[in-house]
């Protein structure tokens, strides 16, 4: 089958795009190119390197993030929700950026299809819209428990604008881990010397493109 053509949009965050497929449908279902290589590489300019892929499934209401790693290698994220929905959030982490402490939003779901690429130094964190979402994600570098952070996902100075109901339209309370619970501040991990930095991050990214 012949397959081109996805649509790319730069969100309001540097270092981070949606990205919505093709799609190909019959009477026998659908199908579509989640990822290309070829056009991940025009789009941000450098290739994907893939060192580890996790899958999560979330009941509605269930808030992941905000996460984020230790610059470098950090951890870039290629992410799409296979079934179900969730609101996913990219927000700027990078101290000195532009857009330090604002958030961009894309709904990920099984009918649309998208996906959301984010760059190593920004934080991660999605909302489920119905049970049983399930959400995939290539990751740049593995998972290493030393180098990962959280960021409180309700922190005010942020102000994400988390949804208030579920797919179906009825009431969604939002539920989080313990240490999602816990994670401090976007103020209190900067004065804690956790958030990398916009020059550290841009003076990593540019070994990537060589």
């Amino acid at each position: 089958m012949e397959c081109s053509g996805v649509q790319i949009r730069d969100l309001a965050i540097e270092g981070a795009w949606e990205i919505t497929p093709r799609q190909f449908a019959d009477d026998r279902g659908v199908f579509l190119e989640w990822f290309k290589d070829a056009t991940f590489t025009d789009t941000v300019g450098h290739a994907f390197e893939l060192q580890q892929a996790n899958l999560s499934v979330s009941g509605a209401g269930v808030l992941r993030g905000i996460h984020f790693a230790d610059v470098p290698p950090s951890q870039a994220k290629y992410v799409t929700c296979v079934r179900g929905a969730v609101l996913d959030v990219v927000v700027d982490i990078r101290v000195g950026s532009p857009t330090f402490g604002a958030w961009d939003s894309v709904l990920l779901d099984d009918q649309d299809r998208r996906a959301v690429y984010l760059t190593q130094g920004l934080g991660h964190a999605f909302c489920a819209l119905e049970d049983d979402s399930t959400v995939t994600y290539l990751c740049s570098a593995p998972y290493a428990p030393g180098r990962e952070h959280e960021i409180d996902p309700l922190d005010p100075a942020i102000g994400v604008e988390w949804p208030t109901t579920a797919r179906d339209g009825s009431p969604l309370a939002l539920r989080l881990s313990d240490k999602d619970r816990a994670a401090p501040s976007l103020a209190a991990a900067q004065d804690a010397g956790l958030l990398p930095t916009w020059d550290e991050v841009r003076a990593f990214r540019s070994t990537l493109t060589g």
